[in-house]
């Protein structure tokens, strides 16, 4: 698979290790999106050997955009790859069977940007939001203003698929508030914005990992390598500082410098189903929205490869 170096992306290719674990494992090619604190978990189990442990390796690839991302899993080439309950219903309804795998770690925040003296949503009302349009960033949005009794007719809604352009523009001015994931939520507060509200403050994590079905079905034993790795990952960050690890974070991700004193790393959870209330919140949006005509229950998307 050709390197994109804009995105994140991730190829797993299985071999034979020299530890106790020898299973040669079938290539499994992941995709990902934007750099991000999501990914810590991949980056540490790469430079710390977890995945070299249970038998499979990892390259780092980038892509632009959410869409992007929907491109290149739905091209056949790829196995899957860290994504969100939107995408999720977008690619089932559009005829392309993936199974939701897991939830991820993940902040999504409203930014107020640099000169806005706004501190509430409510005090937001019609300035220029900036958000990419059917996906995470504007179903958070949603929610929010659900939240403050608001709807979108009291916002302007521009959108900007790019997040870095998404956050320059923030930066500069050039827009009144931006959804933007972690880090660069943390990176715009640090050079003078404004945090509003977040899906961490309201609860809701739309943040999955996904595989197509014939992967689930054909390539579990690696699939389960990978999450074995993962939660291995998962314990190191949750039990060392922060400070012994966020250079491997930021070489890693191709981060920005300002990171490692922007952010403050959450507490990461292991590879877990999702919360049914989660998926419900997601296809609800997506059905009134008239963006998904069918009202998929939470058994039609989610594996349960991870309790198999």
């Amino acid at each position: 698979m050709k390197k994109i170096f804009c995105a994140l992306a991730i190829l797993l290719v299985g071999f034979t290790t020299t530890s106790c674990r020898k299973t040669k494992y079938k290539k499994i090619k992941l995709v990902e999106v934007a750099r991000s604190i999501f990914y810590a978990p991949q980056y540490a189990a790469i430079t710390k050997g977890y995945f070299k442990e249970e038998g499979v390796d990892v390259e780092l690839q980038y892509f632009k955009s959410a869409m992007d991302r929907e491109s290149a899993l739905q091209s056949g080439n790829l196995d899957g790859g860290v994504s969100d309950m939107l995408a999720a219903g977008f690619a089932k309804a559009g005829g392309f069977d993936v199974k939701i795998t897991s939830s991820t770690n993940g902040n999504y925040c409203l930014i107020a940007g640099t000169g806005n003296t706004a501190k509430s949503l409510a005090e937001m009302k019609d300035q220029n939001i900036s958000v990419s349009k059917n996906t995470i960033i504007e179903f958070v949005l949603d929610e929010m203003l659900a939240q403050n009794n608001m709807t979108e007719a009291d916002i302007n809604k521009t959108v900007i698929p790019q997040i870095p352009t998404r956050l320059e523009m923030l930066q500069n001015g050039k827009l009144d508030g931006a959804v933007l994931p972690e880090p660069m939520g943390s990176i715009a507060i640090k050079n003078g914005s404004y945090l509003v509200n977040s899906s961490e403050a309201m609860k809701i994590n739309p943040g999955v990992m996904v595989f197509t079905n014939d992967s689930v079905e054909n390539k579990k034993e690696a699939i389960k390598a990978m999450y074995r790795a993962y939660d291995k990952a998962i314990e190191y960050l949750n039990s060392t500082p922060q400070e012994e690890y966020m250079d491997l974070v930021i070489e890693t991700a191709g981060l920005p410098p300002a990171t490692k004193d922007a952010l403050v790393m959450p507490k990461y959870m292991k590879a877990a189903l999702p919360e049914k209330s989660d998926w419900d919140k997601s296809i609800n949006w997506l059905n009134k929205k008239e963006l998904v005509t069918e009202k998929y229950n939470y058994e039609d998307i989610v594996s349960d490869i991870l309790t198999k």
